[in-house]
């Protein structure tokens, strides 16, 4: 049975401003070389919270989210500024979009009928996709509340200027400024104290060198699909390339290596007669603790490059492919760390990107492309006063095919969006080796 579509009514929207001027020797900001590759994208991270029995009123609420999120902006004062020419940050206090909306029904309703990602939808302010980012708000919010007193609230960010990380980050500080504020300042904050200093890690390029790659969308009809990975399940995922020689596999590890051993197999089962010679991984990696010596925990911006893996094989064993993935690693932590602190740290990271260029441009090779999001604890600080949320997401649409992101679920789990064209999710769907692993919930989308 289709999911009920419930209706989301925009109530307000207004600007934010952080709570005292940004000094004027931090009036401008230069986004480093990392930042500049980034496509005028947004990044989106969608929290659901049950009723709270905190606040009286859903007004209260709101006002709590507002005040904290000024006085966070003050920390955090380039999200509230402008992008320029895509090589600095005007942080001239303009602010960021905050959007109040209702929803008729109920949150437990939405989520036990399985929302679609379309219906995710309703749930995001409308951000604008234009490379103009210089005259649209860096960061949006959406507080959707459910007639139950559920809410979700989505925070979406310019990812020119935040990636993974530095979500964590932004959310941590604001989630713990809103739970001081509602505990009458008894609560302890850990300060978060950011760096916007990743310019002098990455030196900046003239912006003539990125010139944005004509990139289209598949024209083929894709799906995404969202398989859970509940935590024994994992750890029984674990135990079995451990008990194959593999030692201390990691939970990303384990599920990246069996979802691409299945759309290996999906692959040579669609193939046409044409069968890739190659089957290759991308996967983007956090650098922040893996630099030598490491960049600071609290750097904001992009920290992220690609690692690469590959097989010839036609039928891999899963401990294999766990193989290729710690090689990757291995080649990046031998070859790159150093080069990242040395005296051309934005070369070796431009090389990472041109492969991974040629991979996806590359014949006969079937690609796979995965984006990590564990381990960043968007669930645990998350707590803005009403507990932690029940469930947090990242809407994808990518538009192409052959793409999975990572998340962490609630209990320690992992859940996977598989982004395959609608003839391979057809047999990947169906992977007994997967099923045995993992579920298929019926959040899906034709995208």
């Amino acid at each position: 049975m289709a999911a009920k579509i419930m209706k989301v009514e925009i109530i307000s929207k207004e600007t934010i401003k952080p709570s005292s001027s940004t000094p004027s020797h931090l009036k401008t900001s230069k986004l480093s070389f990392l930042d500049q590759f980034i496509p005028p994208i947004h990044c989106r991270v969608v929290y659901f919270y049950p009723k709270s029995d905190h606040h009286d009123s859903t007004s209260a609420t709101s006002e709590l989210l507002k005040k904290s999120l000024s006085q966070t902006l003050a920390r955090f004062y380039p999200l509230a500024g402008r992008i320029i020419n895509n090589t600095t940050i005007d942080c001239n206090d303009e602010g960021a979009q905050y959007v109040e909306a209702r929803c008729q029904g109920l949150l437990s309703t939405f989520l036990d009928q399985s929302p679609d990602l379309s219906q995710l939808q309703h749930f995001l302010p409308e951000m604008n996709q234009s490379p103009e980012l210089g005259i649209w708000p860096q960061l949006a919010i959406q507080a959707t509340f459910f007639d139950c007193g559920g809410m979700a609230l989505d925070v979406c960010t310019a990812h020119k200027l935040i990636d993974a990380a530095t979500v964590g980050m932004f959310i941590k500080s604001w989630a713990e400024t809103s739970l001081n504020n509602c505990s009458d300042g008894d609560h302890q904050t850990a300060d978060v104290v950011p760096s916007f200093d990743g310019a002098s890690y990455f030196p900046p390029a003239d912006p003539s060198f990125f010139r944005a790659p004509n990139v289209k969308p598949d024209e083929i009809e894709c799906v995404t699909k969202r398989f859970v990975f509940d935590k024994t399940k994992v750890a029984d995922l674990k135990a079995k390339v451990s008990s194959q020689g593999i030692l201390s596999p990691s939970r990303a590890q384990v599920v990246t290596a069996l979802i691409w051993k299945c759309a290996i197999a999906v692959s040579r089962s669609n193939s046409g007669g044409v069968v890739p010679t190659r089957f290759s991984l991308s996967q983007t990696m956090d650098i922040r603790k893996r630099t030598q010596p490491p960049l600071p925990d609290c750097l904001v911006g992009n920290g992220s490059t690609f690692i690469f893996a590959e097989t010839s094989d036609q039928e891999p064993e899963l401990k294999d492919l766990v193989s290729e993935i710690r090689r990757g690693i291995k080649d990046f932590t031998e070859n790159k760390a150093k080069r990242l602190r040395g005296d051309d740290p934005s070369g070796a990271i431009f090389e990472d990107f041109i492969k991974f260029g040629q991979l996806i441009g590359c014949e006969h090779t079937h690609k796979l492309v995965v984006s990590s999001m564990c381990n960043f604890q968007l669930y645990e600080v998350a707590e803005f006063g009403w507990g932690k949320p029940i469930w947090v997401t990242v809407p994808v649409a990518t538009g192409h095919g052959n793409f999975v992101r990572l998340m962490d679920t609630k209990e320690g789990g992992v859940e996977a969006f598989v982004t395959l064209s609608k003839e391979d999710m057809t047999l990947f769907e169906c992977d007994s080796e997967l099923l045995d692993f993992a579920y298929l919930s019926n959040l899906n989308s034709i995208i």
